[in-house]
Formats: structure tokens, C-alpha cells, sequence
């Protein structure tokens, strides 16, 4: 299965690679090297940890066979082994270093309905003038009702156009205050859950990270025996190798049964997250939900991250892109910031920040962007 899946590793690391030199710049530039990356360590990982196994097997048959060299056969594989362990296990340690980053930086941001009381008090001002103005257009329409000169149909005419004029401006006032504090309500879920998120990973990468430290240290131990006491019983190492398993089967358990659940989901109620002005699919049915949830080769395409990212994307996006038209610029502003504490920016990117600006506001790009947010959303 290690072997397999180094495989499988390789050949998207590769694919990701062409892809990254394909687009030079952009959100798809960003995603495809990000992947390669990460793709490319687990290939190298996942190498290493086959020859490892192939060590432990060899010790296996050498203590079957009752070989000689049966004590070096064992040295070699608790070497291996801790090798590997040690390996992963700072890889895990990275990833919450980055994951930590990432959500101080979110952090930093603070709570949207602070950032933009500000802006929300502008507005609502605006409504308060708009609405007073359109009062004193009616009190000047009576007036001019009760006005008996010639020129009063004139007058009438000119004040009905003018209370119109201003009722009008009251309303678009009211929509924008309205329009502004749902975006508020938005970005405050966008960033509970985007803290959240890295909070997840930086738990699931601390425990995977302790069970393949455990299993370095086992290990150490099968080699420090095979080195001392031969091939005796070593209930040290197989109590750490067991706890280390443990650790690290548990967070396996969790990630698939959490991607299963999600499967599950976005079968059995397209309509949850579905995106907005789309007609959902038509939900399948009990048994073909769960036969979709057992599809563990199938990434989740529309669930609650996704729908997190085009509510990102919404917020961040220019007015060129549909639903976005209404957005404050403080607002588009502070989803923008939400976009570089994602590691989203214009640098990572290779992108100045006036050409980042320009592919949000790019309808083409949309799928792209969404992609990309989705994916830093889940990554540290």
C-alpha cells in the first residue's frame, strides 16, 4: 500500500509541476506548486518508508529462518524505522508551525464586526439624511398642493419628481446599511471557520506527529537490543510501537471517516451547500450515498469548505464579478486581508498587488480562486 501510494504521489507531484510551469502566475500558478510540493514529500516519504517496511520484513524472515546475521537484519530495521518515524514526525511538526502562522495571522485580523463598526456608522448615517431628505420632499409636496398660484401644477410636478428622486436614494441607502452588515455577519463566519480549520489541522498533525515520534522511538529501542541482547523479547519496543500505531491509526480513522461523512453528505443533500442561484442536484438515495461515502479515491467537490470559499471569493471579488457589485470597499478590503493571511496574497502568486487585484475581478478566474481557497482553507 506504501508503495502504491508513492506512486500515485510521484505521478501527481508531476502533474502538478506541469501545471505550475503552465500558468507562471495566478491562483492556479499557486495551487499546482503548492500540490507539487506536497506531493513530492510524500513520494520521497513514502520511499523511504517502504524501504523501511522492506527492513522489517527482511528482519522477519531472518528470525524465521534463524539466520546468523539475524541480530543485524534487526538493527538495520529499528534504524530504518526510526528514521522514518523521526522524519515524519518533524514533517508534523512543521505543518503546525504553519498552521499556528496561519491562524495568528487570521487572528490578526480581529472581530469583522469591530473592524467595521466604522463604516457600518457612515452608512447608517447616509440612511438617516436619505430618509430625512425624503420626508422634506413630501412636506414640500403638500405644500405645494395647497399653493393656489398659476404656476402650481408646475410646482406639483417638479416636487412629485423630487420626493421620487428622494425616496429613491433612501431606499438604495437602506439596501447598502442592509447589503453592508450581512456582509459583516459573512466574514465573521468565513473567519470563525478559517480559524477553525487550522486549529483542526494543528490538532491532527500534533497527534499524527507523537504517534510517528512514538515510533521512532521504538525503533531505537529494536536496534539498541538487537545491538545488546540479540534477538530477545523486547516489550519496550513493541509497547511504543504499539502506542505509536495507535496514535497514528486514530488520526487515519478520523480523516476517513470525516471524508466519508462528507461524501455521504454531498450526495444524499446537494442542496446544503449548493451554490447560491444554482438548482441542486437531485439527492440520491440511502444506499447510493453510502456506496458514494465508500468511494475513498473521490475528494469531497461540494461541501462546507467550498461553500466557505465562494463566500471568501464573494467578499473579496471586484464589482465586474456577479453578487459582488454591492460590496463596500472597506469590506472587499478586509476580505482581501482575509485572502493574504490564507497565504492567497499577490507574492504567492508572483503577482504585483494591482495584476492580483485585476484576476479577482476577472469572471474567467472564478473557478480558479474558489479552488485556491479552498484549498489554503485546509492547508496550514
Amino acid at each position: 500500500t506504501e508503495a502504491a501510494g508513492t506512486v500515485v504521489s510521484g505521478m501527481d507531484a508531476y502533474k502538478n509541476m506541469k501545471d505550475a510551469k503552465k500558468h507562471e502566475t495566478g491562483a492556479n500558478h499557486h495551487t499546482a506548486k503548492k500540490r507539487a510540493k506536497t506531493k513530492g514529500a510524500d513520494a520521497v516519504v513514502g520511499a523511504a518508508n517502504s524501504g523501511s517496511y522492506s527492513a522489517a520484513i527482511a528482519k522477519e524472515v531472518t528470525k524465521v529462518q534463524k539466520a546468523a546475521d539475524a541480530a543485524v537484519a534487526s538493527e538495520a530495521s529499528g534504524i530504518a524505522s526510526a528514521s522514518i518515524g523521526a522524519i515524519k514526525g518533524m514533517r508534523s511538526a512543521f505543518r503546525v508551525g504553519g498552521a499556528a502562522g496561519k491562524y495568528r495571522q487570521i487572528k490578526k485580523l480581529g472581530d469583522p464586526h469591530v473592524v467595521q463598526a466604522g463604516s457600518l456608522a457612515r452608512l447608517n448615517e447616509s440612511r438617516e439624511q436619505a430618509g430625512w431628505a425624503a420626508a422634506e420632499a413630501y412636506v414640500a409636496l403638500d405644500a405645494y398642493w395647497a399653493h393656489d398660484g398659476p404656476e402650481r401644477l408646475e410646482l406639483v410636478s417638479e416636487a412629485i419628481d423630487a420626493a421620487w428622486d428622494a425616496m429613491g436614494e433612501a431606499r438604495d441607502a437602506a439596501e447598502t446599511l442592509q447589503h453592508a452588515e450581512r456582509d459583516v455577519e459573512k466574514l465573521s463566519t468565513v473567519q470563525g471557520y478559517a480559524k477553525k480549520k487550522q486549529l483542526t489541522k494543528m490538532g491532527k498533525e500534533t497527534v499524527s506527529g507523537g504517534g510517528e515520534s512514538t515510533k521512532a522511538a521504538a525503533g531505537i529501542v529494536t536496534a539498541v537490543a538487537a545491538g545488546t541482547v540479540g534477538l530477545a523479547s523486547n516489550p519496550v519496543g513493541w509497547g511504543l510501537a504499539g502506542a505509536g500505531a495507535g496514535l497514528v491509526l486514530g488520526v487515519t480513522m478520523y480523516k476517513a471517516l470525516r471524508a466519508a461523512t462528507k461524501r455521504y453528505e454531498e450526495v444524499h443533500h446537494p442542496e446544503r451547500w449548493a451554490p447560491k442561484g444554482e438548482t441542486p442536484a437531485e439527492a440520491a438515495s440511502r444506499k447510493e450515498s453510502l456506496q458514494h461515502a465508500l468511494k475513498f479515491w473521490k475528494k469531497v467537490s461540494k461541501g462546507e469548505r467550498q461553500a466557505m470559499a465562494r463566500e471568501i471569493y464573494a467578499l473579496a471579488a471586484g464589482p465586474d464579478i456577479s453578487g459582488s457589485g454591492s460590496t463596500t470597499a472597506e469590506m472587499r478590503e478586509s476580505a482581501r486581508s482575509l485572502l493574504i493571511a490564507l497565504k492567497s496574497g499577490p507574492a504567492k502568486h508572483k503577482l504585483e498587488p494591482e495584476a492580483w487585484v485585476e484576476t479577482l475581478n476577472d469572471p474567467a478566474k472564478t473557478g480558479d480562486w474558489i479552488q485556491e481557497i479552498a484549498e489554503q482553507l485546509a492547508s496550514g
